[in-house]
């Protein structure tokens, strides 16, 4: 589990570009599965062998300068109570504006590193002109460019001194579940249902519950930890961007679980937010089940519970062979088969099957139906196997791994998924050369 680093910044003085920077070496084979980054504020990056997310914060202005007014401070907020380091960009074309300072007093307070990150320092007479970021009072500062990557190094270096080290907290052998969705669908609720006292005070305000909370369940002889991400902290101000800081609330929660439970309001259907949660896990390879809370308030009329599902399975593919469980939290229904079903998806996760079985049952499949040839090529896969990971990633050995195609691959998984049930649970298929 990797420390979280958050970016933040007025508009326009290059996080973007920078965010871009670090993450593109790897965002270019996380994503390679859909071939689309779905969320751009969001990635993993490592330096010196240190791995960390990256959180860009100004994902989500648009609007005018006072509406940004606001905004920047719910952003440096959050930066705050989410990340473990923060990066503070600046631009040395505009020099030290009001809103710099406005952020600058926030980040004062913070018993966090912050690093300042002059942006746009292209030339020797920028550099000169850097030295007034001195004034914004947080010590000394980085003059990068980040559309050519100067400096950055060194801003990395720092940064990685600077992060805490994470204490390997004691692996506890419990499955962790963490249940997630945005505000108000129930999540909360889900958790009193399962474990049957009102721990949590849930009331209708979008983000009553407090920070993520761990509980030990036990009981129908199921055991494991409920990771919960419930709602956001909040004032009553943060009702614009809602969206937003709950997708990256379930950052941490997401990264540090087996398997997400994601809880989406069947009366709000699996809108983008929801789908945003469903990417996230699924980028970082978690089991994933999608629970369908207040299913009794939906009119039957209307909405079969086929077509609902399939209406979901619609939105997400190709990773379709996810379990879809209607449960009401207030009459209880099926919130034990909510869990039973988590339990399963736990367990086809960490599935190991034998290399010689997998060979015996794949190679006749790819045999009948073996790649297409591409530029005349014929691929040959001749040996396959599981890899030693948390998660299930197969390898298949052939002598030309570059010719083998997308849409293959996708077939391949398909019959994978068909013979051994990896239901709920992200897959990852290599080509390599034997």
């Amino acid at each position: 589990m990797g420390n979280i680093v958050a970016i933040v910044g007025r508009p326009n003085v290059g996080k973007s570009t920078f965010f871009n920077r670090l993450i593109q070496r790897r965002e270019a084979i996380i994503d390679s599965v859909s071939g689309v980054t779905r969320d751009r504020h969001y990635g993993k990056s490592d330096w010196n062998g240190k791995k960390f997310s990256l959180i860009d914060t100004g994902g989500y202005v648009k609007g005018s300068d006072d509406v940004f007014e606001a905004e920047i401070d719910k952003q440096v907020e959050l930066a705050i109570d989410e990340a473990d380091a923060i990066i503070f960009m600046v631009d040395v074309e505009d020099g030290v504006t009001s809103m710099d300072e406005e952020v600058a007093n926030l980040l004062r307070k913070v018993n966090k590193p912050v690093l300042l990150a002059v942006n746009k320092v292209d030339n020797n007479k920028r550099l000169a002109n850097a030295v007034e970021f001195y004034a914004l009072g947080l010590g000394e500062y980085f003059p990068i460019a980040s559309t050519n990557g100067s400096g950055t190094g060194d801003l990395l270096d720092a940064l990685i001194e600077a992060l805490p080290e994470i204490e390997e907290e004691e692996e506890s052998e419990l499955p962790r579940f963490a249940v997630v969705g945005r505000p108000n669908a129930g999540k909360s609720s889900f958790i009193n249902a399962l474990i049957g006292e009102d721990r949590y005070i849930v009331t209708d305000i979008a983000g009553t519950t407090r920070d993520s909370i761990d509980t030990r369940y036990n009981r129908f002889g199921f055991e494991f930890n409920l990771v919960d991400t419930a709602g956001i902290r909040r004032k009553s101000k943060v009702k614009e961007n809602l969206e937003f800081y709950s997708v990256m609330r379930s950052v941490r929660a997401i990264e540090n679980c087996d398997v997400c439970l994601v809880v989406l309001d069947a009366t709000r259907g699996f809108d983008g937010q929801v789908q945003n949660i469903f990417w996230l896990a699924q980028r970082n390879h978690k089991g994933i089940v999608i629970l369908v809370n207040k299913w009794d308030l939906v009119d039957k009329e209307t909405n079969t519970m086929k077509e609902y599902e399939a209406m979901i399975r619609r939105e997400i593919e190709p990773f379709t062979d996810v379990p879809i469980v209607f449960i009401s939290v207030l009459t209880k229904q099926r919130v034990f088969k909510a869990i039973e079903t988590a339990v399963k998806v736990f367990e086809n996760r960490s599935k190991k099957i034998k290399t010689r079985e997998f060979n015996d049952i794949m190679l006749p499949i790819i045999e009948k139906n073996p790649p297409p040839a591409y530029k005349g090529k014929y691929v040959k896969i001749k040996f396959c196997m599981q890899l030693p990971t948390p998660h299930p990633q197969f390898a298949f050995f052939c002598n030309l791994p570059q010719y083998v195609r997308d849409p293959y691959k996708r077939f391949l998984e398909n019959k994978l998924r068909q013979e051994f049930d990896f239901e709920g649970v992200p897959i990852s298929i290599f080509f390599r050369k034997k």
